[in-house]
């Protein structure tokens, strides 16, 4: 079963999946913030998912918002370019704009006012405000996103290239399901993989807080949530229908790169966490990706590791814009996309996350003292100040594998052997080859100071990877102290 079958059909099957496609922030602000710039986070300081944290601020509007792929698209490459649904969870604030803010890069703006909704919602109309009720037929915010994006495919120009991004909320909570889709998937459940509701020794403290075993309420909760979800998809899946038909009866289908993917993944029970996402893991980072478009092979699978960094620089690369010019920090995939060989790809990229936390304690859990946040459901805390840590996720012929700091007073370390271990049960920090750690150490560092082509440097596990241990361990704490001072 799954809720994406023409999505599947229309897309994967006519093209390629990517089976390692991730984020390097598994959370929606910064996230976006990656697709939109091509840059990690420490390059585009979108942190969290508040204005603090840099997510739609005036800063952002005024350093990142001009050079992203869809501004250049639009001013170096004479594209129209269409944009309808959740742009960042902070658009529209009013100490950043409000709605009558229209980033740069967009000839036609629909875009959400702050985060998901589904009914009751505010977009901006290309910087005008208009109000959406409760109305099924016609304020479904899935199925407005559909029709305005069929009516800019009807009425747009002909004579330019085009570009459209949709972004539907769809999964996101609140999980409201078109009507008639409320009772679909009765008997589906999360996934009870082998990292479901148990307790996760070895793991960063924020982790070990979870109850386990979990309250029958709480796993209640998180199947529902799940169900919720397959529901909602039900109606992006007809998005995508309708979206697909209109460029075959345009004939334009066969010369239109079409690309399907997430800002992030999700968790359900995984280590007795119920709900939520922004940790490290697998199941929060991993996100699906799938091509079709002129000169991709039907039924193709990949591999190789891709990141939401990379959309940007596929698509101005599609569009025959010299990277070089940009400060981005991907990698086009067109070659990728094309099939050609002896493509030199990475093997390794950087995973980033500043936590969240309230300075008083979460109204809904006062025992729990400060600097907690998202607790819920039964006081399990998703975030925290400290939640703030790096990751490199490797991938080569020899080695599956991720390094993990926390910026805290431990400088807690997580290692996992994805190989013998996909579930990411075993913390193997303790055990695993010092030589090993060291190099992963040193090349977490490297990451985190990267920009642009520095980005794009051999992996430890690539033959042209050189290694300077002298580099290493003179000060173990600045590095974690410029992660903060970075962000």
């Amino acid at each position: 079963q799954t809720p994406l079958k023409k999505t599947n059909a229309l897309i994967a099957q006519m093209g390629i999946t990517f089976t390692n496609a991730y984020v390097p922030s598994a959370l929606c602000c910064p996230s976006r913030a990656s697709i939109l710039t091509g840059k990690y986070p420490h390059n585009h300081h979108v942190v969290n998912n508040t204005l603090e944290g840099n997510c739609s601020s005036k800063l952002w509007q005024k350093i990142q918002e001009p050079y992203t792929f869809p501004a250049l698209l639009k001013a170096m490459c004479g594209y129209q370019t269409f944009f309808a649904g959740k742009y960042l969870n902070e658009y529209g604030a009013e100490d950043a704009g409000g709605v009558g803010h229209v980033p740069p890069g967009w000839s036609f703006w629909y875009a959400l006012e702050k985060n998901s909704k589904y009914y009751n919602y505010t977009l901006s109309v290309n910087g005008k405000a208009r109000r959406h009720g409760e109305n099924y037929s016609v304020d479904y915010l899935t199925d407005v996103l559909a029709n305005m994006s069929l009516d800019f495919l009807e009425y747009k120009s002909n004579f330019e290239p085009f570009f459209m991004m949709i972004s539907t909320p769809a999964p996101h909570s609140p999980w409201t399901a078109a009507p008639q889709y409320t009772k679909s998937f009765q008997n589906v459940s999360a996934p009870r993989n082998s990292n479901f509701n148990i307790h996760g020794k070895n793991k960063h403290w924020l982790i070990r807080q979870a109850k386990t075993p979990m309250t029958n309420s709480s796993i209640q909760f998180l199947d529902d949530a799940y169900r919720k979800r397959w529901q909602t998809l039900l109606s992006v899946d007809d998005l995508v229908e309708k979206v697909v038909k209109k460029l075959e009866l345009n004939g334009e289908l066969d010369n239109t790169y079409i690309f399907y993917t997430s800002d992030n993944g999700f968790h359900t029970g995984q280590f007795s966490l119920p709900i939520d996402k922004r940790q490290l893991y697998e199941f929060d980072i991993k996100v699906p990706l799938l091509v079709r478009g002129p000169g991709i092979k039907p039924n193709q699978t990949n591999k190789i590791l891709v990141a939401n960094i990379d959309l940007g620089p596929t698509i101005l690369d599609i569009a025959g814009y010299d990277l070089n010019k940009t400060q981005m920090d991907g990698m086009s995939l067109l070659p990728l996309l094309r099939g050609d060989k002896n493509v030199t790809w990475r093997s390794d990229f950087l995973v980033e996350y500043q936590g969240e936390g309230y300075n008083g304690s979460d109204p809904t859990c006062p025992g729990l003292g400060p600097g907690v946040t998202h607790c819920f459901p039964d006081c399990v805390c998703e975030d925290s100040y400290n939640n703030t840590y790096a990751c490199v996720r490797t991938l080569s012929s020899s080695w599956d594998l991720q390094y993990c700091e926390f910026d805290d007073r431990e400088v807690f370390v997580e290692v996992y052997n994805l190989t013998a271990d996909p579930h990411q049960i075993n913390n193997i920090a303790k055990t695993i080859d010092q030589e090993i750690l060291e190099k992963m150490n040193y090349r977490l560092m490297m990451l985190q100071s990267c920009s642009g082509a520095t980005c794009r440097t051999p992996g430890v596990f690539d033959p042209g990877y050189r290694f300077d241990p002298r580099l290493m361990f003179s000060n173990h704490g600045a590095q974690a102290r410029r992660f903060s001072a970075q962000s």
